[in-house]
């Protein structure tokens, strides 16, 4: 017998006899046509934040990177490994994909690590700390603010965070172009977790809440 956690093969087994099973065809016309998602996104790892259950999404439809606070590192065509730049390049490049949305969240334990300046190594490697750097400058301002409660600092940073992977993302001459000539959309958005409130951040920065209590477009028209 197989130690695979059972609490996701019961959760496989309720895919398969319900979401599967109502949408088979559709499963099969994507295994045979291939993805052609309509929007990428750069979300968090952490697991109370997950793209495809906040939108509504089904299978087909998003093209999702996941990393630590949900960041996008400037472009830089050097020997290391870029996962989430990889990821920016397929989309972009292959998927035609047309709309990005960089998705932050309250609460994030990265942004809190980064706000931190005793918090130490998680291991010898330091992944975290080395990673959250695209933020230090950021977090050092906002840290150094006695009028704000650590509360705020946090969420702060959490949205500065979002505005920074936008800038960076600009810096990626396949987005830049594309966003030039009006056929690329750059989206930001910070979701809390406690209310469930989605805000959307507008064209001077600020986020907002969208109004939902009046007449939204269909999923066709929205994927456009």
């Amino acid at each position: 017998m197989t130690d695979f956690p059972e609490r996701l093969l019961a959760g496989y087994r309720n895919f398969m006899n319900g979401r599967y099973s109502d949408e088979r065809d559709r499963y099969r016309v994507l295994a045979e046509t291939g993805q052609k998602p309509h929007t990428l996104v750069v979300a968090c790892c952490d697991s109370r934040s997950a793209p495809e259950t906040i939108f509504d999404c089904g299978p087909g439809e998003l093209f999702v990177v996941r990393n630590v606070a949900n960041m996008v590192p400037p472009y830089e065509p050097d020997s290391q490994f870029h996962a989430t730049s990889a990821a920016l390049e397929y989309a972009v490049q292959v998927l035609k994909i047309r709309n990005i949305v960089v998705m932050g969240h309250g609460r994030c334990g990265g942004i809190q690590a980064a706000l931190d300046p005793a918090a130490e190594p998680l291991s010898p490697g330091d992944f975290i700390g080395k990673w959250m750097s695209l933020v230090r400058p950021a977090a050092e301002q906002i840290q150094s603010n006695e009028f704000m409660t650590q509360s705020e600092r946090q969420t702060a940073l959490e949205r500065v965070s979002i505005r920074n992977s936008i800038v960076n993302l600009r810096t990626f001459p396949c987005v830049q172009i594309l966003e030039q000539r009006g056929s690329m959309h750059i989206h930001g958005t910070w979701f809390d977790i406690s209310t469930g409130e989605l805000w959307i951040m507008d064209a001077k920065g600020d986020f907002v809440r969208p109004n939902l209590d009046g007449p939204l477009p269909d999923a066709e028209q929205a994927s456009a």
